[in-house]
């Protein structure tokens, strides 16, 4: 079963045009960067965005273009910030000081009110598209795309807690993906998940370090 996914893996993979397989590398180097706290994972997410933005377009997904679009936006706002919290850090390092945290982590207070708040949002766009489209798992999709951009959001500021959204938004697409037949699909987002997982503990440590220097 195993070496049958992974036959069918890279089959896929040895298949895609040109596009789209750098879409996929670019996608994938984004995220491992990130988890690293690597700067450069910004113009990575630019690239497979701008790529998807057009692979999408071509086969009608319009839907998923435009949310391609703001993700390319979020690249250009996350290497801004994640570029003036390097500076502040270089600074604040030669002045032998630590006045702003590079990494920061939000209260779960916090994050409930956010998590109630977007799963009514998500709610309501799972209604619309179950009674009014032909989407199917209307409220898991209204979900994960919801909370997807909403993370992508935090990641841009360097919200720890970023990753915890991210695994839980990749497990939900992993069983979709199975669901609809993707197996390949499937099996990329099962390394997002890991990489998530990774990226939560590589933040965590750096918020720690962080917080024994104040």
């Amino acid at each position: 079963m195993i070496s049958e996914v992974l036959s069918q893996t890279l089959a896929y993979f040895t298949s895609l045009p040109l596009m789209e397989l750098a879409a996929v590398v670019s996608s994938l180097l984004y995220v491992v960067l990130a988890a690293k706290g690597n700067l450069w994972c910004w113009p990575a997410a630019f690239i497979s965005t701008a790529l998807y933005t057009a692979i999408f377009y071509d086969v009608y997904l319009l839907m998923d273009s435009l949310l391609q679009i703001y993700y390319m936006a979020m690249a250009i706002y996350g290497w801004i910030c994640w570029q003036k919290s390097t500076q502040a850090s270089k600074q604040e390092k030669a002045d032998k000081t630590l006045t702003k945290l590079i990494v920061q982590t939000w209260s779960a207070k916090a994050h409930g009110k956010i998590i109630l708040t977007l799963a009514l949002v998500s709610l309501t766009l799972g209604y619309v598209m179950a009674n009014y489209t032909q989407a199917q798992f209307p409220y898991m999709d209204a979900a994960t795309t919801v909370f997807a951009v909403f993370a992508t959001y935090l990641v841009a500021n360097k919200v720890v807690e970023n990753w915890i959204y991210w695994l839980v938004i990749d497990l939900v697409s992993i069983y979709i993906y199975l669901e609809k037949g993707l197996t390949p699909t499937a099996v990329l987002f099962a390394f997002y998940v890991v990489i998530a997982a990774y990226g939560y503990l590589q933040w965590q440590k750096m918020y720690k370090s962080q917080q024994a220097v104040l």
